[in-house]
């Protein structure tokens, strides 16, 4: 058995090309031109190409996009200022703050200072508790992109068996919501997980989250499931050179998955296109509309 190769890159472009249609209708219809906002403090070289990836594809799915980026030092009380007038911009549908944020700021009064409404990271604990009820929320992209690329495989995950390694708030834990919403029998694994081979080895559905590289083996999993490797990891070989790695022993999972993204190409190429998602999500509620059909 050699895995079916699940194409993050051509799924994102879909699913951009998709939120750009209904971006135009609104437009003609309402007048609506949907705005992200990115916040970014600091010069992390990471964070910044990044950012510059969310600016253009924001702006060729015809959204507004708006950045704001601040020095390393800014004090916290300038940044929740920013927050407040971000939140006030009827222009502005989505308010994104990279993350990290440096050690003097305090990210979870950061994040509980931005509007639910235009929580486009799903972060606020309005979201995250809505999310938790069953109840419409806007869901952390990374997640939401693992779901679309499982559901390219599968159009029902109902009464699959999934296992979730990773229980992060970026990812893990919304993840686990988002399988339960979609009816998923769903276990959730972490370092402190007792025989956790044999838990990934029940599962229809894995999801490696735990950023460690290549710590799912073949061996861990069920022959035919899904593997959605979440892990980016830099490995330096004898000679120096560098390469990305999942969380999951790719070149071995491929024998035995029947569906597998691959690291980079998959759910990576996902996150900012969920990110598109959600602006247009959040416009069309803020501004009374129905749900827009992506």
């Amino acid at each position: 058995m050699t895995a079916r190769i699940i194409d993050g890159k051509a799924i994102a472009a879909e699913l951009r090309a998709r939120v750009a249609d209904e971006v135009a209708r609104l437009r003609r219809a309402h007048r609506i031109t949907p705005g992200l906002a990115v916040v970014l403090v600091g010069t992390d070289p990471a964070s910044q190409v990044y950012v510059r990836s969310k600016h253009k594809q924001t702006q060729a799915a015809g959204m507004a996009s708006f950045e704001h980026v601040l020095p390393a030092d800014v004090a916290q009380s300038d940044m929740l200022a920013l927050i407040g007038e971000l939140n006030r911009d009827a222009a502005v549908h989505g308010i994104l703050v990279q993350l990290p944020l440096p050690k003097s700021l305090h990210t979870e009064t950061i994040i509980n200072a931005i509007d639910p409404a235009k929580d486009v990271d799903g972060l606020h604990p309005n979201n995250a508790g809505r999310l938790a009820g069953g109840l419409a929320a806007l869901s952390p992209c990374t997640p939401l992109g693992c779901i679309i690329l499982t559901k390219s495989v599968h159009a029902s995950l109902e009464g699959m068996n999934a296992i979730v390694i990773g229980r992060s708030n970026l990812v893990g834990r919304p993840l686990v919501q988002l399988l339960l919403n979609e009816n998923a029998t769903v276990t959730i694994a972490h370092s402190r997980s007792r025989n956790l081979s044999q838990l990934c080895a029940r599962a229809d559905l894995v999801y490696a989250a735990v950023g460690k590289a290549e710590m799912v083996r073949a061996d861990w999993i069920k022959p035919g499931a899904t593997v959605i490797d979440v892990g980016i990891n830099r490995l330096t070989d004898a000679g120096g050179k560098t390469r990305l790695v999942g969380d999951v022993a790719f070149q071995e999972a491929l024998n035995v998955a029947g569906a597998i993204t691959p690291v980079p190409g998959g759910v990576g190429q996902m996150t900012v296109a969920c990110l598109l998602v959600n602006t247009l999500r959040a416009a069309c509620a803020i501004q009374g509309l129905p749900a827009p059909a992506v």
